[in-house]
């Protein structure tokens, strides 16, 4: 596994594999991995390219600089893992590299509606910082896919916007993996290092939250969106959630808010436990408990 700290030096090792008619994958990170990431390196290992991962601890989309500072930083151990899971090159850039003008004065992205609700309303500015670094390291790694995976799924939205309209050559094929969950359900993140054993089973109230949400579906209950929202808010916070940012029933395409429950629907939530700040997602088709 090479490791490179310059775009330049990146650059020719994948030049020297485009010379081979090799295909390149990539999986952008910041790190503290998990075997979420791993899977993501595996994916990319499957469709048979030359697999780059970047760890690189993106300063421009964090709106609150105590959750910069805390966030976790394993680099030996992550460089372990990703030579384990036979990643070929892994791109450690500094922030001078992937700034070189500093973080001033930096492009705006026009993300409409994408960056307003959410995610976008509770972390302004967030996104326009995860599409700046984002677009350097697609430029930087020139991949044809890039693999990213669903947990961040208003996340994986804005990137597949980025990509539809900006001339990135070659052409990038998105591939948006499944969420890695632990056995007890809760979705791996690395921002669960932070908390206690007795919060991981208080968070687990995300997981049965959707639980809740497919058997209201399965039993054809008269439930509404708001009443269902309303229902999930408060198990959260029994279970020892300090609060709720979100919780939302929305199309997953546009990301906005639905109220008919017999369309496919992603349900989306932000809640703050011990602290730290989790988000997840669940998928839900109505056809699928038509079947039931």
């Amino acid at each position: 596994m090479k490791i490179f700290e310059t775009k330049q030096a990146l650059q020719d090792f994948i030049d020297d594999h485009r010379l081979k008619n090799a295909l390149i994958g990539f999986v952008p990170t910041m790190g503290a991995l998990h075997e979420g990431h791993i899977s993501l390196i595996e994916k990319s290992k499957q469709h048979g390219v030359v697999t780059v991962c970047s760890i690189f601890v993106n300063p421009t989309q964090f709106n609150d600089p105590k959750d910069f500072e805390k966030y976790p930083k394993t680099i030996q151990e992550d460089l372990q893992k990703l030579e384990s899971a036979g990643c070929e090159a892994v791109f450690l850039p500094s922030v001078k590299e992937m700034y070189p003008e500093g973080m001033h004065q930096l492009p705006h992205y026009p993300l409409g509606r994408l960056e307003e609700l959410w995610e976008g309303a509770h972390r302004p500015g967030h996104f326009q910082g995860v599409c700046v670094i984002v677009h350097r390291l697609l430029e930087a790694v020139r991949p044809d896919q890039l693999f990213m995976g669903s947990k961040d799924f208003q996340q994986v939205a804005v990137i597949r916007h980025l990509i539809r309209h900006y001339p990135f050559e070659p052409k990038i094929q998105l591939i948006s993996c499944d969420t890695i969950r632990e056995k007890s359900g809760l979705a791996m993140s690395s921002r669960n290092v932070r908390l206690s054993p007795e919060q991981k089973t208080q968070a687990l109230a995300i997981y049965h939250g959707f639980d809740m949400i497919r058997k209201a579906l399965q039993e054809q209950t008269n439930s509404s969106a708001e009443a269902l929202k309303q229902q999930f808010a408060q198990q959260l916070l029994d279970a020892g959630f300090e609060s709720v940012d979100y919780i939302a029933l929305a199309d997953p395409t546009s990301l906005e808010p639905i109220t008919n429950l017999s369309q496919t629907f992603v349900v989306l939530v932000a809640a703050f436990i011990g602290g730290v700040r989790l988000i997840d997602n669940q998928l839900f088709s109505h056809e699928l408990f038509k079947r039931v």
